[in-house]
């Protein structure tokens, strides 16, 4: 019997939203029938996406009954408080195994009453916005995404993808994940609990030339010597100085974001080369594969030698 799988679409949602799934979805079905897919919507009516484009659905939400899983879609019009919409997916989701939300697709999943005590994620931008109309809810505003029991939500637009992925791994197994991975030329798959941006793209929010030229420097030099000492001289600044500086406009501590980027740096390596785990380390300023290993498994959600098996499928 094939897994329903029902994608919900409104007015003003984001396209890469819908389109990221369903094309994970039927590359892991490859024509042999393990999905059944469905878009639908209020009245069965097509719908304009935020960027334009027009879609039409295959089904009116009313004429649901239930699915194997319920995919919620994100985008401006999640967050409208659509109360026939939240009613038709509280319906539906009541007799569904899998209650997903992609992005702010979350605040549907909310006004539905579906969110009520589960660990919730969502785009950062929304985090705290989705905590004041979700009081009941835990909004962990950093995860790629997040399971609680049968619901599943997910950050911001391509984290769906990782999330789709996910789903695929759990209903198929890891190989036929992997190979639909490698068919959209993707990681499979960013760990939950990985962060939704990269150290690197939080350079710019440092207003301070001298703190962004340091954050620059960081990123391009992650095995030499990032002491706060090292770092506040570069920056001309002194290491109480510095350290304050730094934590106001990057928003966290010098030595979190260096953290950060020696992280980011080990998986790029990790992922494109075979240098052993212990060459790794110390080339990404870590000093060893033991002090890795442990950050790794606090940031990332696994060991380096699980992270490199994860991307490259051994």
């Amino acid at each position: 019997m094939a897994h329903e799988v029902v994608l919900v679409c409104f007015e003003d949602m984001l396209a890469l939203d819908l389109s990221g799934p369903l094309e994970v979805f039927a590359a892991a079905d490859g024509g042999e029938g393990f999905y059944r897919v469905r878009t639908a919507s209020l009245g069965g009516r097509g719908v304009r996406a935020s960027n334009g484009l027009r879609v039409g659905v295959d089904v009116a939400l009313e004429e649901v009954e239930g699915a194997h899983t319920l995919l919620v879609v994100g985008g401006p019009g999640a967050r409208g408080g659509d109360a026939v919409l939240a009613g038709q997916v509280g319906r539906i989701a009541a007799r569904s195994e899998r209650v997903v939300s992609v992005c702010t697709g979350a605040f549907v999943l909310a006004g539905a009453g579906l969110l009520e005590g589960r660990r919730v994620a969502t785009h950062w931008r929304h985090g705290a916005e989705l905590a004041r109309v979700c009081p009941g809810a835990v909004v962990e505003s950093d995860p790629v995404f997040v399971r609680d029991g049968r619901v599943w939500t997910s950050a911001g637009v391509s984290a769906g993808i990782d999330l789709a992925l996910a789903l695929v791994e759990q209903d198929r197994g890891r190989a036929v994940a992997l190979e639909v991975a490698r068919s959209l030329v993707v990681f499979l798959r960013r760990p939950g609990g990985q962060a939704q941006f990269s150290a690197a793209l939080s350079g710019q929010w440092a207003q301070r030339s001298g703190v962004r030229a340091v954050q620059h420097w960081v990123v391009e030099h992650p095995g030499a010597d990032l002491s706060v000492g090292v770092l506040a001289e570069r920056a001309g600044l002194s290491v109480r100085q510095f350290s304050r500086v730094f934590a106001a406009q990057v928003g966290c501590t010098p030595g979190r974001y260096v953290e950060r980027v020696r992280v980011e740096a080990a998986r790029r390596w990790l992922e494109e080369c075979d240098a052993p785990v212990s060459a790794v380390a110390r080339r990404c300023g870590f000093g060893g594969e033991e002090v890795m290993r442990r950050v790794f498994v606090r940031v990332v959600g696994c060991a380096p030698s699980r992270y490199r098996e994860r991307f490259r499928g051994v």
